[in-house]
């Protein structure tokens, strides 16, 4: 009787926790349709949501028609632009979180855009065209990932007997203030008539987000990367040590969570500049709705992150119209309380 009714309970667990992440996956897919839809109708000149659907019809003729063009050849890039960032953005903060076993890792924490920023600022200051900006801003992010990854490669695949997160960590955090201060002259150093530019681009700016297809490929490529890596991943939460008993290559597991969380910060930072606090709280409230299962949070994280950096775009788009926000500063002004709030009810918990 005892052992039925144990399988009973595990059972309408099994069944509740099922129908919860049913429903927390259709609030998410619901979401990212009304904020897609809005972020195409809505803006300094609004468009009838039925033309908004005409222009995403290859097949409609939009000559004439200002409001399908504006779609067509502004919003709809910058929308799959903010999508694609928020994406990567959110599943490398969740990838950093499992590697470094550390709460606030976030997806800049390794100093990816540092590199990114710095390169891009001197192709600004030189006054390059916008693609040779983008360029040299994933120059920038590799030349870091590649930093991090000599200076710490004991740590990620030499399998040291310690724990490689407080390495790991250390080696990004000291890159990535040195990167600062290179920052910092740059700035100091610019011409007036670029600094606003500049700013612009250190604060997340999807203005220039015409080319959204290096995110979203970049985006297709990580998760099918990682995703069938997630039962690892969840090992890989218990330790390093626990992790090689069960059976885990640690040091195989390590490198390619790295490598994929620092290349979607890297394809992101170079579409979008510096959208900050999507990695660190996105996969935090993810998680009080999933648990920590990999399996589950990863890619649900890919699609929370998307949908909160197109809805900040909307919000920086139309707050001020026909003037414009940057988008990482509503990113920080909606991440800081949202943040606070977690860890108030978590300490309350």
């Amino acid at each position: 009787m005892n052992g039925a009714a144990q399988s009973q309970r595990i059972h309408v667990a099994r069944s509740m926790s099922a129908k919860r992440a049913l429903a927390i996956w259709t609030a998410l897919g619901v979401a990212a349709i009304v904020v897609f839809v809005a972020s195409l109708a809505l803006g300094s000149v609004s468009v009838a949501p039925l033309r908004v659907f005409a222009a995403l019809l290859p097949s409609h003729d939009a000559a004439g028609d200002l409001g399908i063009e504006i779609v067509r050849t502004l919003r709809l890039p910058r929308a799959l632009a903010g999508f694609g960032c928020g994406a990567l953005l959110a599943l490398a903060g969740a990838l950093l979180q499992v590697l470094l076993r550390n709460p606030l890792a976030e997806p800049y924490v390794l100093g990816v855009s540092g590199g990114a920023a710095s390169f891009a600022l001197v192709a600004m200051i030189a006054g390059c065209a916008w693609w040779i900006v983008d360029v040299s801003a994933f120059a920038g992010a590799f030349a870091s990932i590649l930093l991090v990854l000599g200076l710490a490669r004991g740590a990620l695949w030499r399998g040291e007997p310690q724990d490689a997160s407080p390495r790991l960590l250390l080696t990004g955090a000291v890159i990535a203030a040195g990167w600062g201060a290179i920052i910092t002259l740059l700035l100091t150093v610019a011409p007036d008539n670029r600094l606003r530019g500049m700013l612009f681009w250190l604060t997340g700016d999807l203005n220039g987000g015409g080319m959204p297809w290096l995110a979203l490929a970049a985006l297709c490529v990580a998760l099918i990367a990682i995703v069938p890596a997630a039962p690892q991943l969840n090992v890989l939460l218990r330790g390093d040590a626990a992790a090689q008993a069960l059976g885990v290559p640690v040091m195989r597991a390590r490198l390619r969570v790295y490598l994929v969380a620092s290349l979607a910060a890297a394809a992101a930072v170079t579409t979008g500049g510096t959208i900050g606090f999507v990695g660190l709280v996105v996969p935090h409230m993810l998680r009080l709705a999933f648990g920590n299962d990999q399996r589950m949070l990863l890619p649900a994280s890919a699609l929370g992150g998307g949908v909160a950096v197109m809805g900040a775009d909307l919000v920086a788009r139309i707050v001020i119209a026909p003037a414009q926000l940057p988008v990482g500063v509503i990113t920080a002004l909606t991440g800081v309380p949202v943040f606070l709030w977690m860890l108030l009810r978590r300490r309350r918990a």
